[in-house]
């Protein structure tokens, strides 16, 4: 197979984990640098492009990968039948709010809109919005009719 489309499932995500602030570098310094201006929409687009190289069959696979991969603890709040709402708390969260580098959800709102469409089958898309008060991420998945 090739590696373009080589997936992956998510309990794999056991086998990588590396403690430090190297994530939070290239996230929130390096990449945004590299795209520049149009940061926001690359890393929509490569949280979506990650959703899709991992069998993402459940809700529960996509709790795991956010709690895997560094992200924080994902919730569902409301299920409705045309959008979900999320909300994403974590230590790790608290400290990146607090944190002098300008921090953004745009990869896991990408990666949460793919990973949505992938269980539900249909078009989704995603909006984050930071609440710097009480420290937390809440996103707005929105289900489209096709």
């Amino acid at each position: 197979m090739s590696k373009k489309y080589q997936t992956f499932d998510v309990p794999q995500l056991e086998n990588l984990h590396t403690p430090g602030a190297g994530y939070d570098i290239l996230r929130y310094i390096g990449l945004p640098e590299l795209f520049g201006e149009e940061k926001d929409t690359l890393l929509y687009f490569l949280g979506k492009n990650i959703a899709r190289k991992f069998n993402i069959n459940t809700l529960e696979d996509i709790i795991l990968f956010f709690e895997k991969s560094g992200w924080g603890t994902l919730e569902l709040l409301k299920s409705k039948r045309k959008e979900r709402v999320f909300q994403l708390l974590s230590d790790s969260i608290v400290l990146r709010l607090n944190s002098e580098m300008d921090t953004e959800f745009r990869l896991e709102a990408g990666f949460l809109a793919e990973a949505i469409q992938q269980i539900e089958g249909t078009e989704c898309e995603c909006v984050e919005s930071i609440n710097k008060r009480i420290k937390q991420v809440e996103f707005l998945v929105h289900l489209t009719d096709e």
